[in-house]
């Protein structure tokens, strides 16, 4: 016997094949979306890296910082100590210039001349004398120009007096001492 099957049958379609362009735009998607990735996290990478290597580069400038300021300190130090040195030698060099300077202008000194004061301010050394004759006072002043010691050597004044009964001329002399 033969079935006959009256009942509608469904035919099942054939499915459509999927565009080749189609499927390469959707891998090509895929692959660029996948490099986009890497590429992002791999900047991520380089930014922490970076980032890392600032904090370290800004710690070690605090390190170096500290051993600048020290190190100025230490030059600050070092000057202090050289302007005191310097002081100490100089005063240990001019602790003998006031007897040296004494004994230059007694060593001049001609007959008939004494000294009445001296100041003495710096290197700028001002004397008071008298003497008995102007020309003593002329020789004192010559000698004065010509000694090795002094500079600049200018009578300031000269002035005649009679002191107990005697002629004698008061005078003043500055100069200056070589150093």
């Amino acid at each position: 016997m033969i079935k006959v099957n009256l009942l509608p049958v469904k035919k099942k379609r054939r499915s459509k094949p999927i565009p080749g362009y189609l499927v390469s735009t959707i891998v090509l998607f895929i692959v660029t979306a996948v490099v986009l990735v890497y590429f992002v996290h791999s900047l991520n990478a380089q930014l922490t890296s970076k980032k890392h290597m600032i904090a370290e580069n800004d710690k070690k400038i605090e390190q170096l910082k500290e051993k600048i300021k020290t190190v100025a300190d230490y030059e600050k130090r070092n000057e202090d100590y050289r302007k005191k040195r310097d002081l100490v030698e100089k005063l240990s060099r001019n602790r003998t210039m006031p007897v040296k300077l004494l004994d230059e202008i007694s060593s001049l000194l001609p007959k008939g001349v004494w000294l009445r004061s001296m100041h003495l301010n710096g290197d700028n050394v001002s004397l008071s004398a008298t003497g008995f004759t102007n020309t003593d006072v002329v020789n004192y002043v010559n000698n004065c120009k010509n000694s090795k010691m002094f500079t600049d050597v200018y009578l300031k004044e000269s002035v005649q007096t009679s002191v107990s009964g005697f002629s004698a001329y008061n005078f003043s002399l500055t100069f200056k001492v070589k150093t």
